[in-house]
């Protein structure tokens, strides 16, 4: 079961906003916060409600035919077989309530919490109550770092911090005996060194030359793979952490040359180092003024750099992600976005986000990620290696 710390966190939440309860609404397990809350692998082909009053005790309730996969779970269990016992269990967990926090977002303005469908929320309004946003409630109880998590975090930055500068010397060294080395290579090399370092990853890095870096996802395999050539740019990705669905994921961006960069290539790392750097002393600022920041407005601070600077028609992407516990990279918290959707998750103290501004022109691209987390005590703490030149690879 998830710990005390994090219903507890949820339900005073709950109380400070006036809400009545949380509502958490899973079908067949399309609900991921299901499963934050209550872990355990299962399969399940019903309908399951976890209910978190506001006061008093968690319980969940699943179908009949799903009460195994539930066995394990330490909250109240109540089981249905029909639809008319499962509306009767609304009515009474929602008896007395007027507002009642549900996983969506008014105008599905923000995706990482439009998960119940509209059907069920307005069955759910239709008992009387008014039914709110849990976007908030979720940073408040599950994209909190604790302690361990952070000390997770680093231990797993300094690995991903050995293994960049491993890749990169290895391309830098095998250029310099004369040798070709492919993007393919160089990536399956880092996936070998987190294996070696038992380091957790879902996906492999980019590994990404030239053009390729210019494609902010660009996939590398076998077939696509380029051969990394003196005087080339390239831009390395990798994300990793320690094993442990508690545990924080480090998530950095590199850029490095194997030549002398050109004029082009220095003005697009600086552009793009000031607009990281503007949103971390946007955030740092805001904390040390006592006022409130929104994810959104970080997105602002480094985007209208990169306006600014003429290369606003080469933004492919927001500003960055959460870093949260749970199986995914990107978390559950507040994104640094306010180009794909309009994020008013409110920067919380505790949490944890990448900052990764990038300009992509069709020649080459440049994407510089760091990972920030909101120290309650010292305010945005870069927790991450930051790069302030381009890697020499000659």
């Amino acid at each position: 079961m998830a710990s005390d710390n994090t219903f507890a966190a949820a339900q005073a939440f709950l109380r400070r906003q006036q809400i009545d309860g949380w509502l958490v609404y899973d079908f067949r397990g399309n609900n991921p916060l299901l499963n934050q809350l209550l872990p355990g692998k299962r399969w399940t082909t019903r309908r399951a409600i976890l209910f978190i009053p506001a006061n008093g005790s968690p319980v969940l309730l699943n179908h009949s035919i799903d009460a195994g996969q539930f066995a394990t779970v330490e909250v109240r269990r109540e089981s249905y077989l029909s639809w008319p016992e499962l509306y009767a269990w609304m009515v009474r967990a929602t008896a007395g309530a007027r507002r009642i926090a549900m996983d969506y977002a008014p105008g599905g303005t923000l995706p990482a919490v439009s998960i119940v469908d509209a059907g069920t929320v307005e069955m759910v309004r239709a008992l009387g109550v008014d039914v709110v946003s849990s976007a908030d409630l979720v940073q408040a109880c599950l994209a909190v770092w604790s302690e361990d998590a952070q000390r997770g975090h680093a231990k797993a930055s300094k690995l991903v911090t050995s293994t960049k500068d491993e890749a990169f010397q290895y391309i830098r060294q095998t250029l310099k005996n004369g040798g070709s080395v492919s993007e393919f290579e160089v990536q399956q090399n880092i996936v070998a060194w987190f294996n070696d370092y038992g380091l957790e990853f879902p996906e492999p890095p980019i590994v990404a030359a030239n053009a390729h870096s210019g494609d902010p996802h660009f996939e590398v395999s076998e077939k696509s793979s380029a051969t990394i050539k003196q005087g080339d740019w390239v831009l390395i990705d990798l994300w990793a952490r320690l094993p442990g669905e508690e545990n924080i994921f480090s998530d950095i961006t590199w850029v490095g040359c194997a030549g002398e960069p050109s004029a082009k290539q220095r003005e697009v790392f600086e552009v793009v180092k000031t607009a990281r750097d503007a949103c971390v002393q946007s955030a740092q600022r805001a904390w040390n003024d006592k006022q409130a920041q929104q994810g959104w407005q970080l997105d602002d601070a480094a985007r209208d750099v990169i306006i600014n600077a003429g290369y606003g028609d080469f933004i492919k992407h927001r500003t960055g992600h959460s870093l949260s516990r749970g199986p995914k990279v990107h978390g559950l918290g507040v994104n640094i976005d306010n180009l794909e959707t309009h994020d008013t998750r409110q920067v919380l103290p505790g949490i944890g986000y990448t900052v990764e501004p990038g300009v992509y022109l069709p020649e080459f691209g440049a994407r510089l990620e760091i990972n920030v987390f909101v120290d309650p005590v010292k305010g945005p703490t870069i927790t991450s290696c930051v790069q302030d030149e381009i890697v020499s690879l000659v």
